[in-house]
């Protein structure tokens, strides 16, 4: 109601109107949030007392389908990538690069010219030994015309023997002169030569280490001038595989490798080699294995790193199974209940063949009444594979062997062996196994509910506490 004389002018009425509306307002919205969070809280109570009181509760366990496809055994390394028949040239002398001829990627032919030192000082050495090979010469003949008067004398009884034998003496050393002379002649020219780098092979050049102008030193090591490749349509990765591993590589093995240029392509080699000095990189031995592989479409370029993939073995169209499923940790009440289900289906069969199964079982360990037995054996038709299933754990009794929990077309628990096979590390071909097919829902983890000690939270998001797997 509005009282006369309240509101002296309309920009007040107006004020007090809109805040009666906005009070409503919000009065309203409170009154909705709190009928939807009861609505809420009403529906999280009964979905955990329905989960709970279920004669199966939702979520108990967790299912993986086994599947049909391809499966493969590999071993992952890396490794760099080289041409196969590199040469490295260098120089046999010191000296100042005068020319270079090639380049990089230039293809080159055995012989050719590569480079060319300055041959100044070479060309003096050669001067001077020759001129050597004059004096030693020169000295040999003055040494034999010597030792011919001397001969003259002797034989005229005019000199002792003593006085021939120097002059003999002296004639021998000036041949060894003259032979000296002429090796460092030879020497001289040599070098000569050796100032013209040449190609030794015919192939591609991938590395050059000089430029004109730059001085080589070759006194105490030959220095690498330019790198050669045989054929870059042949090349060679050196992966490193660790100890572990290096067991299963064979020579002639399959190898599939990436390089990070061409990630959508996938390369192919075979192993040449293993070599056997091991390398030890941060306390892990590692094997170096040689694998060859074509590039006939020269994508691939020395030095690349290599992600390579060692074929081991490989299956296909096969039934995989998850591992998870392969590594369930089955509990006392999955045993219990197995045994009560093997119990009721014992029951459904014929006399004559309930009696005999529970002889069998008996005998197994895993009839009814007892806990199922860690020998091998099979049930009749429908009654899942329990002999065999070992200890608590329900895992398999050795390495080619594994158990699967399922559940069947009448929603009760069973359990198979299976024969195992090929594994990539996430999934293992099931090699043989009873009622295992393409499509069948197996258990990977079991949810287990956490106890009732009469304090249980009725807002808790999951009627199930533990997760076992």
């Amino acid at each position: 109601m509005i009282t006369p004389g309240r509101w002296p002018n309309l920009v007040g009425l107006r004020k007090h109107i809109r805040r009666q509306s906005e009070r409503k307002a919000n009065r309203s919205m409170k009154k909705i949030a709190i009928i939807a969070a009861g609505v809420v809280v009403l529906a999280i109570v009964l979905w955990q007392f329905a989960g709970r009181s279920g004669p199966e509760q939702p979520g108990r366990f967790e299912f993986v389908e086994v599947e049909r496809g391809d499966i493969e055994n590999i071993i992952s390394s890396s490794g760099t990538l080289s041409a196969v028949g590199t040469v490295e040239v260098g120089t046999q002398v010191s000296g100042t690069i005068a020319r270079i001829l090639v380049d990089y990627n230039e293809t080159v032919r055995a012989g050719q010219v590569l480079a060319v030192l300055d041959t100044t000082m070479l060309s003096a050495s050669v001067r001077d030994a020759r001129a050597g090979v004059v004096r030693a010469r020169a000295l040999h003949d003055q040494a034999v015309r010597d030792h011919e008067r001397e001969q003259e004398l002797h034989d005229n009884d005019l000199i002792s023997d003593a006085q021939l034998s120097d002059t003999q003496t002296a004639v021998e050393t000036a041949r060894a002169g003259v032979l000296s002379a002429e090796a460092s002649r030879d020497r001289s020219r040599a070098n000569l030569r050796y100032a013209v780098v040449r190609s030794p092979i015919n192939g591609t050049v991938i590395m050059r280490n000089i430029e004109p102008g730059q001085t080589v030193a070759a006194s105490f090591s030959t220095p690498t001038l330019f790198v050669i490749a045989d054929d870059l349509a042949e090349m060679e990765i050196r992966a490193l595989v660790d100890e572990s591993d290096i067991g299963v590589i064979r020579e002639g093995q399959s190898v599939r490798f990436t390089v990070e240029a061409y990630m959508d392509e996938e390369f192919t080699g075979t192993v040449r080699q293993i070599w056997l000095q091991p390398q030890t990189i941060q306390n892990v031995v590692m094997y170096t294995v040689v694998v060859e592989a074509r590039n006939d479409r020269g994508l691939l370029y020395p030095g690349m790193t290599a992600t390579t993939d060692f074929l081991v073995d490989e299956r296909d169209d096969v039934l995989m199974v998850p591992n998870a499923a392969l590594r369930l940790r089955a509990t006392p009440d999955m045993y219990a209940e197995m045994r009560e289900s093997m119990e009721a289906r014992i029951a459904e069969l014929p006399d004559s063949l309930r009696q005999a199964t529970q002889e069998r079982m008996a005998r197994r360990g895993g009839g009814p009444g007892g806990q199922p037995g860690a020998s091998g054996g099979r049930p009749p038709d429908g009654m899942g594979d329990m002999g065999g299933m070992g200890g608590m754990g329900g895992g398999s009794s050795d390495d080619t062997s594994a158990m699967l929990w399922y559940l069947d077309d009448a929603g009760r628990l069973s359990a198979t062996r299976i024969i195992k096979g090929v594994s990539d590390g996430r999934m293992t071909e099931v090699v043989r196994g009873r009622d295992v097919e393409e499509g069948l829902k197996v258990i990977t983890a079991v949810n287990e509910p956490e106890e009732d000690n009469g304090s249980s939270n009725p807002l808790a998001t999951s009627p199930f506490g533990r997760r076992r797997g």
